[in-house]
C-alpha cells in the first residue's frame, strides 16, 4: 500500500488528522478520541510504551498554573448560586434599563462585567439567559434577536481576565498566563462596543418603547448592592497586575472571595446548595481535566513527531508574510471552530500553530489572544456551537432561532477579528503599554 511508504513522520501526521477526524465522526468522547490519537502516532514513531502514554496523561493534569481551571469554575459557579450575578444584572438595568432596547444594553454591560470575575461562557451565558430572556420575552422583544446578543455577550468572558482560555492555553503552550490576561483587556472592550453598535443596528427593525428613568436614589441603591460584585474584578485583576499574586492564587483568591459573598454578605447560599455547586463544579473540572490528560498523550507525540517544523516546510514562502499566515492560521480556525470547542481546539492546535507563528515573527502572547478570541467565535458557530445550545436549552428555543438571531453578531465579531489580524498594533500597543 502507497501509505506504507511514508516516512514515519509523515504517518504519525497521517494517523492525526485520519484519526481524529474518524474518532469524533462516530461520536467518541474529545478526551478517549485524543488518547487513541495519541496512541496511534506513537505506534507509528516506534515509541508504543503504555508506561509512557500513562506518564504523559498524568503530566498533561500536573501542573501548578492548571490549578486555576477549578478554582475558576468553582469561582463562577457560586457566582451564579450566590446572588452576585444577579446584581450586577440589576445594577445594569438600573442604568439603561429604561432607554429604547436597554435591555439589549443591560445584556452588554452585563456580559463584560460578569467576564471580569468568571472566565467562563457557559456559566455566564446561562446567568444571563435564566434572568434576561424571560424580561426580554414580557416587553416584546423579539426572541431570536435577545437569545443571539445574549449568546454573543457570553463568549467576551474567555477574553477579558481572568480567563480559564487563556490558562488552559498558557500552560499547553508555555506562554505567561499573566500576560495573556493583560492582552485581553482592550479586545474584549473592543468585542463590547462592537455589540453595541451591532444591537443599535438591530434596534431599527424593532417597535421597542422607552421606559421611565429611575429615580437616582434607586439607581444608586441598585449599585451599592452590587458593590461586592463589582470589587471582585478588581481585587484580582489588580493583585495580579501589582504582583501579589500569580493567576492560579488569582483564582483561588475569586472563588474564596465569592464563597464569603455568596454565604456572609448576600446570605443566599446555604450548605446544601453549597453542596450542590461543588458538584457541577466538580464535574465541570473533570470533564476540562480529562481532556487536559488525553491532549498531552497527542501534543507530546507532535513533539516527537516534528509536526510544526514539518508544516513550516510545507508552508513555504508564508513563513516570510506573517500577516498572510496569520490570515491563514484564522481561516484555518474559523473551520475548526465550527466543529470543535474551544478547549480542545486550543489543546490540539496550540502547540501545532505557535511554533510556526513564533518563527513566522509573530508574538506568542498576541497570537495566542487571537488563537482564543477565534474559538470563542466558534462557540456561538453551528453546528457544534455550545453557547447556542446553552441559549436556546434556557430559553426553549429551537437552534434555529438562535442561529438565525445570533447571526448579525456574529458577523460583527468576524469583522474585529479581521481588524485584528490586518492591524496587529490594536492589540499589540495597548497589550506593550499595560505590561
Amino acid at each position: 500500500m502507497a501509505w506504507l511508504n511514508l516516512s514515519n513522520e509523515a504517518l504519525a501526521f497521517v494517523i492525526f488528522v485520519l484519526g481524529m477526524v474518524v474518532l469524533m465522526g462516530i461520536g467518541m468522547p474529545m478526551a478517549i478520541a485524543l488518547v487513541l490519537t495519541g496512541a496511534g502516532m506513537a505506534w507509528a514513531l516506534d515509541f508504543w510504551d503504555t508506561q509512557l502514554l500513562a506518564q504523559n496523561m498524568v503530566a498533561g493534569i500536573d501542573s501548578f498554573p492548571l490549578l486555576a481551571v477549578p478554582f475558576f469554575i468553582l469561582a463562577g459557579e457560586l457566582m451564579n448560586a450566590g446572588g452576585i450575578s444577579r446584581r450586577i444584572i440589576a445594577m445594569a438595568q438600573a442604568w439603561v434599563g429604561h432607554i429604547r432596547g436597554g435591555l439589549g444594553f443591560v445584556v452588554i454591560g452585563a456580559a463584560v462585567l460578569m467576564a471580569s470575575m468568571s472566565g467562563s461562557a457557559l456559566a455566564d451565558t446561562a446567568a444571563l439567559a435564566t434572568i434576561l430572556l424571560p424580561m426580554m420575552r414580557a416587553h416584546g422583544y423579539p426572541m431570536h434577536t435577545s437569545a443571539g446578543l445574549i449568546a454573543a455577550g457570553g463568549i467576551i468572558a474567555p477574553i477579558i481576565p481572568p480567563s480559564m482560555p487563556f490558562v488552559i492555553y498558557g500552560v499547553t503552550t508555555n506562554t505567561s498566563i499573566s500576560a495573556l490576561f493583560i492582552s485581553g483587556i482592550v479586545p474584549g472592550l473592543i468585542m463590547g462596543l462592537g455589540l453595541i453598535v451591532a444591537w443599535k443596528l438591530q434596534l431599527r427593525r424593532m417597535d421597542l418603547p422607552s421606559g421611565t428613568p429611575l429615580p437616582m436614589r434607586e439607581r444608586l441603591r441598585a449599585t451599592v448592592k452590587a458593590f461586592w460584585a463589582m470589587l471582585m474584578p478588581l481585587i484580582i485583576i489588580g493583585g495580579m497586575k501589582s504582583g501579589l499574586f500569580t493567576p492560579t492564587e488569582a483564582a483561588v483568591v475569586a472563588a474564596f472571595y465569592a464563597l464569603v459573598v455568596a454565604a456572609f454578605i448576600h446570605r443566599e447560599l446555604n450548605l446544601r446548595e453549597l453542596h450542590d455547586v461543588l458538584v457541577r463544579a466538580a464535574k465541570t473540572t473533570a470533564v476540562v481535566m480529562f481532556l487536559c490528560a488525553g491532549a498531552q498523550v497527542a501534543s507530546y507525540m507532535i513533539t516527537l513527531a516534528d509536526l510544526p517544523n514539518v508544516l513550516s516546510g510545507w508552508l513555504g514562502g508564508l513563513i516570510e508574510s506573517p500577516r498572510l499566515l496569520m490570515a491563514m492560521m484564522m481561516i484555518t480556525l474559523v473551520l475548526i471552530g465550527t466543529a470543535l470547542d474551544l478547549t480542545p481546539t486550543i489543546l490540539i492546535f496550540a502547540p501545532v500553530m505557535l511554533p510556526i507563528a513564533v518563527k513566522a515573527g509573530i508574538d506568542p502572547v498576541y497570537f495566542g489572544l487571537m488563537f482564543v478570541l477565534n474559538g470563542a467565535i466558534g462557540l456561538i458557530t453551528p453546528p457544534v456551537g455550545t453557547v447556542l445550545n446553552v441559549v436556546a436549552s434556557v430559553g426553549r428555543l429551537s437552534m434555529h432561532q438562535v442561529i438565525k438571531g445570533v447571526n448579525p453578531f456574529l458577523i460583527t465579531y468576524v469583522l474585529i477579528l479581521t481588524l485584528f489580524t490586518v492591524f496587529p498594533q490594536i492589540v499589540i500597543a495597548p497589550m506593550a503599554w499595560m505590561r
